[in-house]
């Protein structure tokens, strides 16, 4: 306990659906006085029950329990990971521990200070300009100007946006506002490090450029909250992940077990996805009410159309997808990407990069219809692989799928008793390519 450097203990958060703090001034006064002198809202004034574990996140009077007798500990320079499904409360977690939501109940301790970086340009004031945006999250932090001038440079030169520092942060795109954002956070004398999935934003470099300054913040004794979608940038980076689902706390373990468990959870046995278990799994911008498509099906088979979970490495496999639409779509698209055993997408396709089937889907009558993608034979290394699929129309409705389905491939004719080079670089691609051979003198 001596070396907790963040203590959670019974943590809850909830919110009443479609209200704005508490029914009436009055109760809103009450609850307040009751959380100043100490006492327990709930015991006093009754309006929120006790969830059991078996109980909806919807509790009484349209309570929705965001967070849930969350508990667990983190040592001085821990670095640790939080996974889960989006809506599961993650952020909202973070936000707690950054003072910028109050529990319900139980309570959260931080000995030292925080640095988060929760969304783009937290902290941020737009009629700022870098430079002074910079001394306003450092004052912020409780640091004194000579640590900031100490660290200037450094936020500056890693943000990689030198040119634009003192032009107003409104003027700022999104990516802008990451790397100083990020930069200031990492750079910033802090004891704990708080960061969400804000790193998505930015591009492919800056993100790996960033996921090794944490590595560094981590290897001086800093403590890091880590969340994220990426299960290998959370492989790389915790020894430690929490797993949160439906606002509690699931699984407290090594990253390997909770990321293999996190990817299996919710995964639908067999090769088939309902068109009921797809209404439970699906997520996206969705006209829940008046829907303009629905996804009916989603399969896995072979050439034949026979559903299978396991292919040989020189059978094709074909993922259908149907759905119905409810009225006439334009430019509707289908998606279906192969992700790898940490669940990062490698390999995809979509109905508009074949020209003469998207003309078929440019306007689409009301109806049922399927949709099927064939990803060739000789393609696949031997390994298990997860099936995401998106059906959406651009700027108007997107359902999302997340690793949906799961298929195996193995290699055919496998010989066990020979070393065979991808059981020593394990790709997840392996294509049959052409290749020559031939003696050079």
């Amino acid at each position: 306990m001596e070396s907790s450097i963040i203590l959670v203990k019974n943590l809850s958060k909830s919110y009443r659906l479609g209200v704005i703090g508490r029914k009436t001034l009055q109760d809103e006064l009450r609850y307040r006085w009751l959380k100043l002198t100490g006492k327990d809202p709930e015991k006093f004034m009754g309006t929120v029950g006790k969830a059991s574990a078996e109980e909806s996140r919807i509790g009484e009077e349209g309570q929705f329990w965001a967070l849930k007798d969350i508990s667990f500990e983190v040592i001085k320079g821990e670095v640790v990971g939080i996974i889960g499904r989006n809506g599961a409360g993650k952020s909202t977690l973070l936000k707690i521990l950054t003072r910028i939501t109050e529990p319900t109940s139980g309570d959260a301790v931080l000995n030292g200070r925080v640095a988060s970086l929760l969304e783009v340009g937290t902290g941020f004031h737009g009629e700022l300009t870098g430079r002074e945006n910079i001394y306003l999250n450092g004052s912020i932090l409780g640091m004194k100007k000579a640590e900031i001038n100490r660290k200037y440079n450094e936020i500056v030169d890693f943000s990689e946006i030198g040119e634009f520092i003192d032009t107003p942060v409104k003027r700022y795109s999104s990516g802008m506002y990451v790397r100083l954002a990020f930069a200031v956070a990492a750079h910033l004398e802090t004891e704990i490090m708080l960061v969400d999935e804000v790193l998505a934003v930015g591009d492919v470099a800056f993100q790996k450029k960033c996921l090794g300054k944490m590595k560094d913040v981590a290897g001086v004794g800093r403590t890091v909250l880590f969340v994220s979608h990426n299960m290998v940038a959370i492989k790389n980076l915790c020894s430690r992940s929490l797993l949160i689902e439906q606002g509690r706390l699931a699984l407290d373990a090594d990253t390997d077990t909770v990321v293999a468990r996190y990817l299996d959870r919710n995964l639908i046995e067999g090769s088939v996805a309902s068109e009921s278990e797809i209404a439970a799994r699906v997520e996206g911008d969705i006209k829940r009410d008046a829907p303009n498509f629905r996804i009916t099906e989603v399969r896995i088979e072979d050439l034949q159309g026979v559903t299978r979970t396991v292919f040989d490495s020189d059978e094709s496999v074909v993922v259908s997808v149907s759905f119905k639409c409810f009225k006439t779509v334009r430019d509707l698209r289908v998606i279906a990407v192969v992700a790898d055993e940490n669940g990062s997408p490698f390999y995809g396709s979509q109905n508009i990069d074949d020209c003469e089937i998207a003309k078929l889907f440019y306007s689409v009558e009301p109806g049922s219809y399927m949709a099927k993608c064939v990803f060739p034979a000789n393609t696949f290394g031997n390994r298990k692989y997860y099936l995401n699929v998106n059906v959406l129309c651009p700027r108007t409705e997107h359902h999302v799928l997340s690793k949906i389905l799961e298929f195996q491939v193995d290699f055919n004719g496998y010989n066990p008793d020979i070393q065979y080079a991808s059981s020593t670089w394990d790709c997840p691609i392996w294509p049959k390519l052409n290749w020559t051979f031939k003696k050079s003198s």
